[in-house]
């Protein structure tokens, strides 16, 4: 009996690595496909890894310029920046480029360099060359959104990998996204000495979180970085002007047109699914198409993990995905019964320079009454902990949600920190911890003090 074959298309990036690493142990011939040049992945090269690195640089300027303490203020040198960037994204690429290729020299496992097409459900074709298989994993990621807006096609922008990638920047730039991604580098178009004005459709940022947090934060952007941002506010046709600038028309709610000016134009419109040819002949890939074993809906061999199933675009969730779709295709292959995906919600943001990093764990307020709980809900100012004064970052908030039986369910932060926190909330919710079980004590005066004090809160009031 000849041994399944298992053709992973995305091979190079975080989700398909991990599907490749998982299966290259069973016993399967195992076909690689990626026509990345050079291959690494989104979150290495163009993601989650070189923005850090810019980010890091500006925040350096950023906690030096606002601190009165310090005298001086540097500048930040962006050949430098995309220098160093460079250096170590694309040492980070050749990795996981060598760990793909270390499975191909494998007998049972061939890499393939090339782009991809479904011809049917079991047949993909790369380049000229057709694959039968039985089980085709599909880990394609995600490409830039561009906006149908009338004139976009005439003007030129910048996407996030233009900025990371720029060693100059026009005096002014008009952002259009203020999600994840804007939220992350308007301060960094900021502190490279952009005058950045910023298109929000809504009443704040952070959609996803509480209205305190999205308050919180446009406050720092319009105080901190000085950005102007245009709350309830729509685009309605962008041109360029006589001097190679760019011309955007908003729609502003209760104050009509508005036309905004700038040196560039930031496209920080989000991304979608980049999906192969061929498979939206197969299915209609729309939302609920991928279920929550990743098994595409009516493609029985079909698998479809990370950023190309758009459920949710994060590198971790990509990996746990990855995962539970290796799983799976074992699973099948000895006739046993599949396992679903479902972790917790667990998102960062880097706003603010990361300096006022977003991060939020379980169930925010809002989910958890949706879900039925009558929570015990306590927050707390980052401004109330001197620790966080001592170390001039006193701006921000946190709040802990814990059920009426004092289990932990979820908690929020917007401060100094709540990246790193992050890690240790992530114990305490998915371990359903009861709330007078977790210490609330520091060992020393450090910025976990304002969990201790979530904690000692919530006790007293359950």
């Amino acid at each position: 009996m000849s041994k399944p074959t298992v053709v992973v298309l995305g091979a190079y990036g975080s989700a398909g690595s991990d599907v490749a690493a998982r299966l290259a142990e069973e016993d399967v011939e195992l076909v690689l496909v990626d026509d990345g040049d050079p291959g690494g992945g989104l979150c290495i090269l163009e993601g989650c890894m070189p923005s850090k690195e810019v980010l890091s640089a500006a925040d350096h300027r950023y906690r030096v310029r606002s601190d009165h303490r310090v005298q001086g203020t540097p500048e930040v040198d962006l050949a430098e920046v995309v220098e160093t960037k460079d250096d170590h994204t694309l040492g980070w690429a050749e990795h996981r480029r060598e760990a793909v290729h270390d499975l191909a020299e494998r007998g049972d496992v061939e890499f393939v360099h090339g782009t991809a097409e479904f011809v049917d459900e079991s047949t993909v074709e790369v380049d000229g060359r057709r694959l039968d298989a039985d089980y085709v994993v599909v880990a394609t990621g995600s490409t830039l959104n561009v906006p149908s807006l009338p004139g976009v096609e005439d003007v030129d922008w910048m996407s996030s990998s233009d900025v990371l990638d720029a060693r100059s920047f026009g005096d002014s730039g008009v952002v259009m996204g203020f999600g994840t991604v804007g939220v992350e580098l308007v301060p960094y178009l900021s502190e490279c000495g952009v005058d950045v004005t910023v298109v929000e459709h809504d009443s704040h940022p952070l959609d996803d979180a509480g209205d305190e947090f999205g308050q919180r934060l446009l406050e720092i952007y319009r105080d901190e970085f000085d950005v102007e941002v245009v709350t309830h506010a729509y685009e309605q046709r962008v041109e360029s002007t006589d001097d190679d600038g760019v011309r955007l028309y908003l729609d502003v709610e209760g104050e009509g047109e508005r036309v905004v000016e700038a040196d560039d134009l930031y496209l920080f419109t989000g991304r979608r699914p980049n999906l192969p040819d061929g498979l939206d002949s197969l299915t209609s890939p729309e939302p609920g198409w991928v279920d929550d074993t990743l098994q595409a809906r009516d493609l029985d061999g079909v698998f479809v993990v990370g950023d190309a199933n758009g459920r949710r675009p994060i590198l971790h969730v990509a990996k746990e995905e990855a995962e539970v779709a290796a799983d799976n295709v074992v699973a099948d292959i000895h006739g046993e019964p599949f396992r679903e995906h479902g972790s917790i919600t667990h998102k960062v943001v880097f706003s603010g320079l990361a300096v006022y990093p977003y991060a939020v764990v379980g169930l925010t307020e809002e989910r958890a009454r949706e879900k039925g709980f009558d929570p015990v809900v306590v927050s707390r100012d980052a401004s109330s902990d001197g620790v966080f004064k001592t170390k001039d970052a006193a701006r921000g908030l946190a709040k802990l949600v814990v059920s009426g039986d004092g289990e932990v369910l979820g908690w929020e932060g917007m401060h100094l920190h709540a990246d790193v926190m992050a890690k240790t909330l992530q114990v305490v919710v998915e371990n359903n911890l009861d709330v007078h079980k977790v210490p609330d004590r520091a060992y020393h005066p450090t910025t976990p003090e304002l969990l201790d004090g979530l904690l000692r809160e919530a006790k007293q009031q359950l």
